[in-house]
């Protein structure tokens, strides 16, 4: 290189790159080579210009300009199977020198992506993990999930209603069936209906989505025919209200002053309207178990309701309700993969520090 300047000063001429490569892009689909060279040693260079010869070609083919602190480019437009070899030009603003060109590269497509490897090691733990505990669910009836007070009140709740001789209102929030909130909400929706089914007490089920409102219908028809009570569905039990946020609102503070249920279930996905409903039931006296994973409701239900299901407690309820083995298990291997990852992470980051302590020192 200092030859090459040398020889360059003498002439007059601008230092030209060094060490033109080529080489295919790994883990990729094919159609791309890199083109790597050293940088010029003049620092009058502006930009470098890379250009491409198929083999067996006379002709070379500008592929584009880039900047003087770049040492690479990809050619993204190179054929599978054809032999390229690139060459760089460093430009100044008033002269060109170019380098020699690099040796044949061939562009090829990869069956699998060594950088995925760690990727695939997870799934495949995790996987096994929770395979494991969905077996071990199976013939494990006890196996052990964490306590969720609110969910633990919902036999008392419901207890109370029909000692009281007054309904349970069930609002599943007022969201689409395509939030996780609602769908959640209506799994323990069937839960609640198993047990007023054997209790006897009159559930209340106001919808704001008629999609919604259609399948909660199934669910809770379903629900009393699993309790051995399918005489005791009425259509009246779940209606659709309307789809204007606030008029449900109103339609819902009706039925709380009017019915007074002695229990109001409020689970799913609530915005503005949260607080509104939740004063008004605690008005009425009713016990009031609440459940939502919008944070920004959390806060109201937390003040107005008796319990509140926070965040992920609205997703594991149904199996904490219900105890199907399929759903226990998904939630057990759910819990100790998230361990194992916080596990990983500060193992991870206790190498790091330990493995940086001697460069530490002499910063």
């Amino acid at each position: 290189m200092i030859l090459t300047c040398f020889v360059a000063l003498l002439l007059g001429s601008i230092s030209p790159p060094g060490n033109v490569a080529a080489r295919d892009v790994p883990n990729d689909g094919g159609g791309s080579i890199e083109v790597t060279w050293t940088r010029s040693a003049d620092s009058t260079v502006v930009s470098y210009h890379v250009l491409r010869q198929a083999q067996g070609s006379e002709q070379w083919e500008t592929l584009g300009f880039v900047g003087r602190r770049s040492l690479s480019y990809v050619d993204d437009g190179a054929r599978n199977g054809v032999q390229y070899r690139y060459e760089v030009i460093a430009e100044s603003n008033t002269e060109t020198t170019e380098a020699p060109p690099s040796g044949y590269a061939v562009a090829s497509s990869q069956w699998f992506d060594t950088n995925t490897i760690p990727a695939l090691v997870g799934t495949v733990v995790l996987s096994f993990i929770l395979l494991y505990f969905i077996s071990r669910a199976r013939w494990d009836k006890k196996l052990f999930i964490r306590r969720i007070s609110g969910l633990d009140a919902v036999d008392e709740a419901l207890g109370r209603a029909t000692e009281m001789g007054r309904p349970t209102l069930y609002v599943p929030g007022l969201s689409s069936i395509a939030d996780v909130a609602t769908i959640a909400a209506l799994n323990i929706l069937g839960e609640v209906a198993k047990k007023t089914a054997k209790f006897g007490t009159p559930l209340i089920v106001p919808n704001t989505d008629p999609i919604v409102y259609t399948v909660a219908r199934e669910i809770v028809k379903e629900s009393y025919t699993t309790a051995g009570r399918p005489d005791a569905f009425t259509q009246d039990i779940v209606f659709f209200v309307t789809d204007q946020q606030f008029a449900f609102a109103a339609a819902v503070d009706g039925i709380m002053t009017r019915e007074r249920p002695a229990t109001n279930f409020l689970i799913g996905m609530f915005f503005a309207e949260a607080l509104i409903l939740a004063e008004t039931g605690a008005s009425t006296g009713a016990v009031q178990i609440a459940g939502t994973d919008a944070v920004s409701q959390l806060p109201f239900f937390i003040t107005a309701c008796d319990y509140t299901l926070i965040g992920e407690e609205l997703y594991a309820a149904s199996a904490y309700l219900s105890r199907e083995p399929l759903l226990l298990g998904a939630i057990k291997g759910q819990d100790y993969s998230k361990a194992l990852i916080v596990g990983l992470i500060v193992l991870g980051t206790l190498l790091a520090l330990l493995a940086g302590l001697p460069v530490l020192k002499y910063l």
